[in-house]
């Protein structure tokens, strides 16, 4: 791993920082401003707008570089923190809901530094520098939730208001990192761009989308309703924030190992491996024994399968375009990922509620098998050409 990947690894964990200390207080600010049920709705919104950013990534990366696309993330992931600060100070929810389009739309392009990692890596480790960025994330669970917890009563009268003066720190943070990676330069202009239907019609897109949505779909599917069902079979919050903890470091950690499995066995093993660990997860949720552990265990084995999915998924992608077609290619990717994950991030709990838990841990299987068949598919498919 070169400086440039380990710089851009250091500004993923601070970009993400910044949605894991947004993730904790959320629903809280937004129970405190609308007094209903529309707590949830501030963290909707941000979903959508991080599936929104691949169309504004789509047009600012080919035009300003893979630089100069990042700082306009750093830019209106700033602009959120400070909105959400102005919703607190005037007590208005609707500024706060408009707070998370800003927030979403910079994490939203901040997810295109796995990217960077993999232009900017050696060509024998694409894979390991997708999986290392990713591993951001881990640090990024410590800071986010760490400068919650010593900022949220500064001032007094405003809880969390001093925690989004602090958060643009860390945006500032990484546009100044940034001034010291060496990235690809804009693109040059090219006459008439990639049709879609060229573009979803390549198996390796086919395979690496279909592995990432499921992925990243089915983790957040069973994530967002894994407190709930804790609190239903009596465990108090402390404890299912020591699961979640859990569960984020079992998604990153394996970031620093998951590029090298890939490398010594194949992208396609790993995949099938990450849904096999999901679908062992549903296993342990179905074993109907409420107990800690159980929770424990399902939420670390979801998180490693999806980082096996996920990373797979991305290294996989790096073989459907060449270097000009780039980054339309990856925009299109993530708004299909990332629109997968804002529908479960609203489904999850009506689901859970109307089904219950069974039936919502049993909805993941069916997206798994399909992700078996396809990535199974691609593998033999490659094999063939291979040994012709």
């Amino acid at each position: 791993m070169n400086k440039n990947v380990w710089l851009l690894f250091a500004c993923q964990a601070l970009m993400n920082a910044v949605m894991a200390g947004q993730a904790i207080m959320a629903s809280l600010v937004g129970f405190k401003l609308s007094g209903s049920a529309l707590n949830t709705l501030p963290m909707a919104i941000q979903m959508v707008a991080v599936m929104s950013a691949s169309v504004i990534a789509g047009y600012a990366f080919p035009r300003l570089g893979r630089r100069g696309g990042f700082w306009l993330g750093c830019a209106i992931m700033l602009s959120g923190s400070l909105t959400f600060a102005t919703g607190i100070y005037t007590g208005s929810f609707v500024i706060y809901c408009l707070g998370a389009i800003p927030a979403g739309i910079g994490f939203g392009i901040s997810q295109h530094l796995r990217f960077a990692a993999a232009e900017v890596a050696d060509p024998h480790a694409k894979a390991r520098a997708i999986s290392l960025v990713l591993t951001g994330g881990l640090i990024a669970a410590i800071i986010g939730p760490e400068m919650v917890k010593r900022t949220n009563a500064l001032i007094t009268g405003y809880t969390f208001l001093a925690t989004y003066l602090y958060l643009p720190v860390l945006p500032v943070l990484t546009a100044i990192l940034l001034c010291f990676v060496r990235v690809p330069p804009a693109e040059k202009k090219v006459s008439l761009p990639i049709p879609f239907r060229s573009i979803i019609a390549r198996p390796y897109f086919v395979a690496a989308v279909v592995s990432s949505l499921v992925g990243y779909g089915t983790m957040n599917l069973v994530m967002a309703s894994t407190p709930l069902q804790m609190m239903m079979c009596g465990f108090g919050v402390a404890a299912s924030a020591d699961v979640i903890r859990a569960h984020s470091i079992a998604m990153f950690a394996p970031g620093f190992f998951t590029g090298r499995l890939i490398q010594k066995f194949g992208v396609h093993q790993i995949i099938l491996l990450g849904g096999l660990l999901t679908l062992a997860c549903v296993f342990v949720n179905l074993s109907y024994l409420p107990l800690f552990g159980t929770f424990m265990v399902a939420l670390a084995l979801l998180g490693v399968g999806w980082n096996f999915m996920f990373v797979g998924g991305t290294t996989l992608l790096t073989s459907a375009y060449s270097a000009e077609e780039r980054v339309r290619v990856q925009a299109t990717h993530d708004f299909i990922v990332f629109g997968s994950v804002a529908m479960t991030a609203v489904t999850s709990g009506a689901i859970e509620a109307t089904n219950g838990w069974a039936v919502l841990n049993l909805t993941v299987v069916p997206p798994v098998l399909i992700a078996f068949a396809v990535v199974g598919w691609h593998w033999v498919a490659r094999s063939r050409m291979a040994v012709a």
